[in-house]
């Protein structure tokens, strides 16, 4: 690579400097970066792996100046990887930098992204045309490297010969798809808010069932200790009238008793009246 000429108290090269995210590193020497330097730097980034999003970068003073001049073919190459994808490049090659094999799976990956946005299950035909790809073989493995690269997450359908995405990278976004966006957003909302009533109704249903369920719980358990207490009183009245009953029967048939060994005492023994008397009672208590 040319040596990219900065000012001194900028760092000199990528591996100087230690950030989070990759992009940081290039926004941090655009700073610094002027004319080819610029130019060189996009080259960079547009090959750069883990790279996958563009704008702020466009957005720095210096890059922005290479809009008009000798590198307004890098500055343009750039917004064709922020925004455009593999068919927009084939369409106008005379207008960007000449991609290398890198930078052009780079490309395709990014394109395969913008479909996913579009639509969830991409057709290979679909695919083959939009990133010129000559035979399914090829195509499978460019997808598998954007799955393994988190472009995509989603799997093959071979049967079926199309691309089932789960999830797919989120791009950079023109002012100009602001209002779009809103819109998508606002049907987006819609849509929660709909989903939330017609939860909040079913949470009412449920509640109102399970009130209902309650109430009827309670009476149940109501007549239940009301037959359990009636069943008590009846066995109680049954059991006081059958104990009444024997002492009732069992009196005469002692009385009964006692006044015949009277009667056998008087004829044996002949006593008086007080003795019999007496032994009346004896036998009664």
């Amino acid at each position: 690579m040319n040596p990219m000429s900065m000012d001194r108290d900028e760092p000199t090269s990528l591996s100087s400097v230690s950030t989070n995210h990759p992009l940081e590193q290039f926004i941090l020497l655009a700073k610094g970066a002027k004319g080819s330097a610029c130019a060189e730097l996009i080259k960079q980034v547009l090959e750069a792996p883990g790279v996958h999003v563009f704008g702020e970068l466009l957005e720095m003073p210096n890059i922005k100046e290479l809009e008009t001049g000798p590198y307004a073919t890098h500055f343009k190459t750039l917004n064709l990887f922020a925004y455009g994808t593999y068919k927009d490049y084939l369409e106008n090659k005379p207008e960007y930098l000449e991609l290398n094999p890198v930078q052009c799976k780079k490309l395709q990956h990014l394109t395969i992204a913008t479909l996913a946005t579009q639509e969830k299950c991409i057709p290979y035909s679909v695919l083959l045309e939009e990133l010129d790809i000559k035979n399914v073989r090829d195509l499978e493995d460019l997808i598998i490297e954007a799955i393994y690269a988190d472009i995509i997450h989603g799997k093959l359908d071979q049967e079926c010969k199309r691309v089932e995405v789960d999830v797919a990278l989120g791009r950079d976004a023109r002012l100009e798809d602001a209002a779009a966006i809103a819109d998508v957003l606002a049907d987006w909302c819609n849509a929660c808010e709909t989903v939330l009533n017609s939860v909040d109704r079913h949470i009412q249903r449920a509640n109102h069932h399970k009130q209902r369920s309650i109430r009827h719980q309670q009476t149940i358990e109501q007549e239940i200790g009301f037959i359990k207490k009636t069943l008590k009183a009846q066995a109680e009245n049954e059991e006081s009238a059958s104990g009444g009953g024997s002492e009732t029967h069992s009196a005469p048939k002692k009385n009964s008793r006692a006044v015949n060994k009277i009667r056998v005492t008087l004829r044996s023994r002949g006593s008086t009246k007080c003795e019999v008397m007496s032994q009346g009672r004896e036998e009664e208590s």
